[in-house]
């Protein structure tokens, strides 16, 4: 069974600001990850073979860590990377997440396909992880 999250979401911000909030990582620390949770460090260097890693802080309990490297990388239309954690879950894998932007009038809608995921269990955290910080990156976007 394949099992690949997708999600869309129409943004009140250009193109440009959109890509420049995904890239940038100042402005990912304020956004990235569920509600609740904190990026206390962020190392992000998106050109295609760059890396990054990204230190989540949940409310409670120890922060951990998520990494991978930049697959696709067009400024302001397109964003591909893989993703893992550190250290993995026995029943996680490596996935691919892709970010593509389309312009709508002074809006943006961006349209995540992150895959392939090894468990129904963690298509559902990601998609809930992804759903909050598209929440807050909304917010984010609307309050500029």
């Amino acid at each position: 069974m394949t099992r690949i999250l997708r999600i869309e979401r129409r943004l009140p911000a250009p193109r440009a600001a959109v890509y420049a909030a995904l890239t940038n990582a100042e402005q990912l620390r304020e956004w990235w990850g569920p509600r609740g949770f904190t990026t206390p460090a962020i190392e992000f260097d998106p050109e295609v073979g760059g890396s990054y890693r990204i230190a989540m802080q949940p409310p409670e309990g120890d922060a951990f860590h998520l990494s991978g490297e930049f697959q696709v990388v067009e400024p302001p239309v397109r964003l591909a990377f893989t993703f893992r954690w550190e250290p993995p879950d026995p029943d996680d894998r490596e996935t691919l997440a892709t970010l593509a932007l389309d312009e709508h009038g002074v809006d943006t809608v961006l349209s995540l396909t992150h895959r392939e995921f090894a468990t129904e269990e963690h298509l559902a955290v990601h998609r809930s992880g992804w759903s909050d910080s598209l929440d807050r990156l909304t917010e984010l976007l609307a309050a500029s």
